[in-house]
């Protein structure tokens, strides 16, 4: 098996020894924690490229090679509480999968005072991660970040398929796609009917238009589903089904900036991590994207 090659760690960090298996090498007890990392290495419908069930492993692993001091917001995240549950059992029948995800998730979003984020493993998983917080909040509205559509009612087969991740949310909730740059026939009639409102990339680059757009038509409450392959392959080599084109990093952070401080996002997902053999540059910037949510979300909450 796959193991992301060792990232060399400074022994001596202003928050004491690293943790293994804990997001920034650093651990909260769970009730002091305002941010809770939930790994899903989960793998069971990849139709390109295998190893995303790698990948939150590889997440937590990059994290080490991540600074605790955020440079842009000039503050120490992790201080707010960072804790990394283990994963919920993700083998058997698929059905029992989702449920134990599902469970998980509730148990997390029933807890005052935090923020959840799920780290996967395929795209399909957040049809178990959202609609626990659907159900919570009524009206959500989620952002989908992607390179595909993921607007298919089956796929090879099964419902439960990662290009089928969005489909069943976008019948009941508010869905606005961005950084989309391949669709499938079958779901072109989707792109801007009834909920959805898709910004192909093609001609949706300029941020200045782009993002009060966004804002427009999100409601109150967003949840961020996050496909790495929304980004650039220059930026996120290691992506399940990466697509030319796309987010570069800054562009991609003016984004999720302004709808948090606009927004209440009250979840996120990271999916479709694939960690690449002899490079830590995916799992790396995954993490620092993490810890850079994490630090929008902190630093709106202290204002």
């Amino acid at each position: 098996m796959f193991k992301p090659p060792p990232l060399p760690i400074r022994r001596l960090r202003a928050a004491g020894p690293v943790v293994r298996n804990q997001f920034m090498g650093v651990r909260a007890p769970l009730k002091d924690a305002r941010f809770v990392v939930l790994p899903l290495p989960y793998e069971r419908t990849t139709s390109y490229k295998t190893g995303t069930g790698r990948g939150p492993q590889a997440l937590l692993e990059g994290s080490l090679g991540v600074e605790l001091f955020d440079e842009e917001l000039r503050r120490q995240t992790y201080l707010d509480g960072l804790h990394t549950l283990r994963p919920p059992r993700l083998d058997g029948p698929v059905e029992d999968c989702f449920s134990r995800v599902e469970a998980a998730v509730e148990r997390i979003i029933g807890m005052p005072g935090k923020v959840l984020f799920c780290v996967g493993g395929e795209h399909s998983l957040s049809q178990a991660t959202i609609p626990p917080f659907a159900r919570r909040y009524p009206g959500l509205g989620v952002l989908h970040f992607d390179a595909h559509a993921d607007l298919r009612d089956e796929y090879e087969g099964s419902r439960r398929n990662h290009a089928c991740a969005l489909y069943p949310i976008s019948r009941s909730n508010r869905i606005v796609q961005i950084g989309i740059r391949s669709v499938a026939e079958e779901e072109a009639h989707l792109l801007d009917r009834d909920r959805v409102k898709s910004f192909l990339w093609h001609s949706h680059r300029d941020m200045r238009r782009l993002i009060p757009k966004i804002l427009r038509l999100l409601p109150a409450r967003v949840y961020l589903s996050i496909d790495l392959d929304g980004f650039d392959p220059a930026v996120m080599p290691g992506a399940g089904t990466p697509q030319p084109g796309g987010f570069l990093w800054h562009e991609a952070l003016d984004v999720f900036r302004a709808v948090i401080a606009a927004k209440t996002v009250v979840g996120v997902d990271i999916m479709e991590l694939c960690p690449l053999k002899d490079t830590v540059i995916a799992e790396l910037t995954a993490a620092k994207l993490m810890y850079r949510l994490m630090g929008y979300l902190a630093a709106k909450h202290i204002k």
